[in-house]
């Protein structure tokens, strides 16, 4: 019932019932905070109240312990980290005997992934206060280190609220990345000094007369917090020099000037990297947990391609001034990048193959931009090997199967999600199902990649087009962001779907729970859902 799937799980023949008012020791004042957190999130998943000592005592129900005892033969994590940390270690060990319980690791963040582990199996067997869970041993590490998902904040602006709960989902399938997309034509959402009216212009809207916002900086040390406290680091990004109609309608002095109707900062005006250089700023000081500053780079439609080129070099050095590493989009590649650069995979070419092949970019797209975005996408063809060739990082995020704004292709069991199907997703996608998201191999998605060296990890991406609100956004991101936790953690292992349908199924309970909106996708067995028992 674990997601995602265990490195090595060895099951017992009985059973541990956890009950209201067990304890929980902790052998160490790091794993304090670790321990009260896991038991507050119980709480909420299962009604179980726990507490938590100090009193190592073997009579505890559940002790946690820092320790590597055991853990030396797993292999180590591929890839790097968003928070920049070079000896993180989230290797750990569970066991569930019919007596009590032992989480251990390393580290604290070691630690809070076993407990994580733990709180699933609790969540899935609960039941009138109490958790029947089967014996096991459990020894557990990821893949790899980088394990996120890309937030849209700007075409539907989801308040600190809504951002938590999405963090909480993160959390329970082992992300460790927020990667909030902050900036784009639709709006802008933080505040820099000097600049008033990104607030006052650009961030009074969003997509489809939807309402604006923006965050503050007391929002965003309550978000980055949050996040830290349960081991996810969020990471900033503008989105520059396309994707920049709010900061122009903002300040229109920013685009260049006869730009014949393209919408793009102006390369060549003193005032725009004025207004890059507070920006990134700002993004540095008030990001602190994060060692990246993405600076987008994608689709800067109508900028001729030097001048594009030029930008993002620029952009880049500045990013490096304010003592950050850089993260752009696919399109980033055209410049001359090297190992000091990671490049964010985007354009799956089967994706490309699939619009370029038929009149799909013709149906969706003004007549006055299919061109720009057909040859965006086939120079996207060349994107991947040319960073692979000047020896950038690669963190994968390929549309065919980490996007997560497609049309469902199951069929669902409410009503009220089998109306949604009709609206929410990009048409532009294929619609792909839950096992779609899961039964895939990973080298047929990221060819000539280095899955040793040069993969830093994965990210997904929820984009919000077409998404109203909160609900519409849960409803895109469950089940599936489960299934990419899974092929995020397990990415070498491609999993049996029939296995992870009946893993999945016992999730209904937590999501309910916690009063999330999900898609009740008929090709699953659910244990909590309309239709079954």
């Amino acid at each position: 019932m674990i997601i995602p799937k265990t490195y090595e799980h060895r099951p017992g023949t009985g059973w541990f019932v956890l009950e209201d008012g067990m304890t929980v020791a902790v052998d160490s004042p790091e794993l304090r905070d670790v321990a009260e957190g896991f038991a507050n999130e119980l709480r909420t998943d299962t009604g179980i109240r726990l507490l938590v000592t100090m009193d190592p005592a073997p009579s505890a129900a559940l002790r946690v312990r820092l320790d590597d005892l055991g853990l030396d033969d797993l292999p180590r994590s591929r890839g790097g980290r968003a928070d920049g940390a070079v000896s993180a270690d989230e290797r750990h060990g569970l066991r569930v005997d019919e007596d009590g319980v032992v989480v251990w690791g390393p580290g604290p963040e070691a630690v809070y992934r076993g407990l994580t582990s733990f709180r699933q199996l609790a969540a899935a067997t609960s039941a009138a206060g109490a958790a029947r869970i089967p014996t096991l041993s459990i020894r557990d590490v990821p893949d790899y280190s980088w394990r996120g998902l890309t937030l849209d904040v700007a075409r539907t602006f989801h308040d600190v609220d809504t951002v938590k709960r999405v963090i909480d989902m993160l959390a329970l399938y082992k992300f460790n990345v927020l990667h909030l997309h902050l900036t784009d034509d639709q709006g802008w959402r933080f505040d820099v000094p000097g600049w008033p009216r990104l607030l006052t212009v650009g961030a009074a809207g969003a997509a489809e007369d939807r309402p604006g916002g923006f965050y503050s900086r007391a929002d965003i040390a309550e978000l980055v917090e949050y996040a830290a406290d349960r081991f996810v680091t969020v990471v900033p990004e503008v989105d520059m020099p396309g994707h920049s109609a709010a900061a122009i309608r903002s300040y229109p002095e920013l685009a260049p000037e006869n730009h014949g109707g393209a919408v793009y900062l102006d390369p060549a005006a003193d005032r725009t990297w004025s207004f890059v250089e507070d920006v990134v700023a700002v993004l540095a000081d008030q990001f602190t947990t994060s060692a990246f500053i993405h600076i987008g780079g994608d689709e800067a439609f109508g900028m001729p391609a030097d001048d594009h080129i030029a930008f993002l070099e620029r952009a880049a050095a500045i990013v490096r001034e304010q003592g950050k590493d850089v993260i752009g989009w696919q399109e980033m590649a055209r410049t001359e990048v090297s190992a000091r650069e990671t490049v964010q995979y985007w354009m799956s070419l089967t994706e490309v193959d699939a619009m370029l092949g038929s009149q799909r970019l013709e149906e969706l797209i003004p007549p006055e931009f299919v061109e720009v975005v057909r040859e965006n996408l086939e120079r996207g063809r060349t994107d991947l090997q040319r960073a692979l060739a000047l020896g950038a990082n690669i963190i994968a995020s390929p549309t065919s199967r980490y996007y997560l704004d497609r049309p469902f292709a199951d069929s669902a069991l409410d009503p009220s999600h089998e109306q949604a199907r009709s609206r929410l997703g990009m048409a532009a996608y294929t619609p792909t199902s839950v096992e779609d998201g899961v039964n895939w191999e990973i080298e047929d998605e990221l060819p000539g990649v280095d899955l040793d060296t040069r993969l830093v990890g994965f990210e997904a991406a929820a984009w919000c087009e077409t998404v109203t609100g909160r609900e519409d956004l849960e409803l895109l991101l469950l089940p599936r962001l489960a299934g990419v936790g899974e092929r995020s953690w397990r990415a070498r292992t491609r999993p049996d779907w029939l296995d992870y349908r009946q893993r999945l199924a016992a999730h209904s309970r937590v999501w309910n729970a916690r009063g999330w909106n999900w898609f009740t996708a008929s090709s699953v067995p659910w244990i909590d859902a309309p239709g079954n028992s």
